[in-house]
């Protein structure tokens, strides 16, 4: 394993709140911490082999790098402390890993972005399933219904460079994953953390399992909380947010080969955007699961897995509940709109391994996600009003995946893919064609037929990749892939231009086709750690967002991508050690002879850590060159290239303490020096919030942290 991977800057900051987020989601989220800390205090006195199992399973005090368990892969723990302080959504922790930055709209639900690319291109998963938000601006990105911190592992594949996970996956592939707990006998588990921060942020969480040899229960949760921060120059920048998750589930192990568990999970909050015309006031998920696997059916069938799963996110955005309402942004009234998403995911797929040297999956994926919409004002409730479906998406996928041991030192792993791709488009009312579908989404419905409005495709995809073990602690990798991607929701149905009368997207807009080339290498020794990944890929009909005034559409272009990471680690002695990271992505549109929008600046990331015994300390520097690279009126659904951007160099400290075999402390200054600064990946700010128009909204200025982890 390598270490290579070094955090991102601070993502909060201090601030004293002018006015913070409304209360009215936080009874609950209490109780629930309140009932962790009591169930701490009652597994204290847990027996002494279990406390001493706790003490080896404590993991560094502070995180500085990840590690990558195959060529094609990266795992890491989310759990881990980590500097900056811990992320209060899936991006704010992917942004930590090279190669990854984030489109941010201010504390908290940014967007991830992988190489330059972003929305469907880079799937995000939990328990194998897709969670999709249903924002039309993608305000409650899939990543904001994620706390990464409930999770035990979170798996990066970079590049197409598999096919098991679901279609359209050309930046890649992220998953969240929970492990199976492993009783032999009976026994109780507990962990939890709390954090305090600058700028009113305050987190908890927590994770109880009980079990057996048969059977387990598990139930983990969470609640994050801040204020708006202030930035470097002592600006506030509306950002307050307030959220939480709550997730169940029943296991049954009737052998060690056998697992058949469900599942069961609910979150909620709330968000202040400044660089929005609304803000989120609810995101509530729902999610239910039932999973099966078996192991060792026979000789040749090593493993076989069936799973169901779905995810509801009812969405809210107003322009009012947690801002002073100023006309402007195409809005005149007070306004609220809720959407609704409702995904239902199944996954089959047989692991097939008759000679010692080969390894297949075959496996069969579908996809059902309609999404509904009203609206309304506050002397008009949203909630009176009846639910309008105004698009539904399918998706039907086969797969197989293989790998042969064609040497000791070498192997080949490839796969086929084939969906069939779906979507209806249903007009709304006042096109006199109609209103939209209800279609079991809640409420009262109007009804319209879709007949006329679909769109479908049957699209391949596959890649082969090279995997060779050298002498002396070194290997290489290379690989092929091309991916089909149909359309999405945001690209196809949101932006208005899909009705005939609007540039008919549905007639228009073509997949797009993306073939790349990965290739990497590795090499360790007793001091040093090397490793390196690089990529070239071509695009044709790649979907561009162009903007004109308050309007956005999309059409086909052909593009260009290339980029590279590198990555080193060096022992310095028995107590120091020294890592940096370097990750640079290049896009150019082909078609109009141009920049890619929104490709993120040359970064680089700098840290020095020491332990001894207990104790541990270090300290990380993020450098981001300026962004010329630039293609002013265009984007992606999110938004657009806002012009140039400077560099900038944040310096972050910390130090933590493992008071116990079961107690780690950890604080930290994220930002040291006050750095007044903005990531090229951001919104503007919004003038209706005093805060400059037009110009990118600033991180997060000198922010203070303080972490505790228990476990027993």
């Amino acid at each position: 394993m390598t270490a290579h991977l070094f955090p991102a800057p601070a993502s909060h900051g201090a601030a004293v709140p002018t006015r913070p987020v409304s209360t009215r989601l936080l009874y609950a989220p209490t109780a629930c911490a309140v009932a962790c800390a009591l169930l701490a205090a009652g597994h204290a006195r847990a027996d002494d082999a279990g406390v001493a199992d706790a003490a080896r399973a404590l993991r560094p005090v502070v995180v500085t790098a990840v590690h990558e368990h195959s060529p094609a892969q990266i795992v890491a723990d989310p759990k881990q402390p980590r500097q900056p302080m811990p992320a209060s959504d899936a991006a704010d922790y992917l942004k930590t890993i090279a190669g990854f930055s984030a489109i941010r709209s201010g504390g908290s639900n940014s967007d991830p972005v992988l190489r330059g690319q972003f929305g469907s291109r880079l799937p995000l998963l939990t328990e194998g399933a897709q969670l999709l938000g249903a924002c039309p601006g993608r305000m409650d990105s899939p990543s904001s219904y994620i706390s990464p911190e409930t999770f035990d592992a979170l798996i990066v594949t970079k590049g197409p460079q598999t096919v098991l996970w679901g279609p359209g996956a050309s930046a890649g592939v992220v998953r969240f994953e929970r492990e199976r707990p492993d009783f032999t006998e009976p026994g109780v588990r507990f962990a939890a953390s709390a954090l305090a921060a600058s700028a009113g942020r305050n987190d908890q969480t927590a994770d109880f399992t009980a079990g057996n040899a048969q059977a387990y229960v598990r139930a983990t949760a969470n609640r994050s909380h801040g204020h708006d921060y202030r930035d470097g120059d002592g600006r506030r920048v509306p950002s307050a947010w307030d959220k939480w998750n709550t997730d169940v589930a029943l296991g049954w192990t009737p052998s060690a080969d056998t697992l058949l568990e469900l599942s069961a999970g609910a979150g909620d909050g709330e968000a202040r955007y400044g660089g929005r015309g609304m803000d989120g006031t609810q995101f509530r998920r729902d999610t239910w699961g039932l999973r099966l696997e078996q192991r060792n059916l026979a000789p040749w069938l090593s493993r076989l897995e069936a799973q169901v799963q779905r995810n509801r996110a009812d969405h809210v955005m107003d322009n009012f509940s947690l801002r002073r309402f100023s006309p402007g942004g195409g809005m005149s009234m007070p306004m609220a709109s809720n959407v609704l998403r409702e995904t239902t995911s199944a996954r089959v797929a047989a692991t097939l391994q008759w000679q010692p040297d080969w390894q297949v999956t075959l496996g069969l994926d579908a996809l059902h996600s309609p999404h509904a919409q009203r609206s309304g004002t506050p002397t008009r409730p949203y909630g009176d009003q009846p639910w309008r479906r105004d698009a539904r998406f399918e998706n039907l996928g086969v797969f197989a995946e293989g790998t042969w041991q064609a040497r000791p030192d070498a192997r080949w792993v490839g796969g086929l893919r084939l969906d069939r791709a779906q979507a209806w488009r249903y007009p709304a009312p006042e096109s006199g064609m109609g209103g939209g579908m209800g279609g079991g989404m809640g409420g009262a419905a109007t009804s319209a037929s879709a007949d006329d409005h679909r769109l479908h495709r049957a699209l391949p995809s596959g890649f082969v990749r090279w995997e060779r073990t050298l002498e002396a602690g070194a290997s290489v990798h290379a690989g092929l892939g091309h991916v089909q991607r149909f359309p999405d929701y945001w690209e196809l149905i949101s932006p208005g231009n899909s009705a005939a009368g609007s540039g008919n997207a549905f007639a228009t807009l073509r997949p797009e086709k993306t073939t790349q080339l990965d290739v990497g290498a590795r090499w360790q020794d007793a001091q040093w750690q090397l490793w390196s990944s690089a990529y070239a890929g071509v695009v044709r009909d790649y979907i561009l967002f162009d903007y004109a005034a308050m309007r956005s559409a999309v059409r086909n272009i052909d593009a260009r991508v290339a980029g590279v990471e590198l990555g080193a680690s060096r022992r310095l002695g028995p107590q120091w050690t020294a890592q940096g990271t370097l990750a640079y992505a290049w896009g150019r549109n082909a078609s109009d002879g141009r920049p890619l929008p929104q490709m993120p600046p040359l970064e680089a990331r700098l840290g020095l850590e020491w332990a001894d015994g207990a104790w541990s300390a270090g300290g990380l520097w993020r450098l981001a060159a300026a962004q010329r690279r630039i293609a002013p009126g265009q984007g992606n659904v999110v938004g657009r290239d806002l012009g140039t951007s400077g560099g900038f160099g944040v310096l972050s400290l910390h130090a933590g303490w493992r008071a116990t075999g079961q107690l780690q402390l950890a604080a930290g200054v994220d930002n040291l020096l006050d750095k007044a600064y903005a990531e090229h990946l951001n919104l503007a700010g919004n003038a209706g919030f005093g805060y400059p128009g037009g110009v990118r909204l600033n991180e997060p200025g000198r922010t203070l942290w303080l972490r505790a982890d228990v476990r027993f």
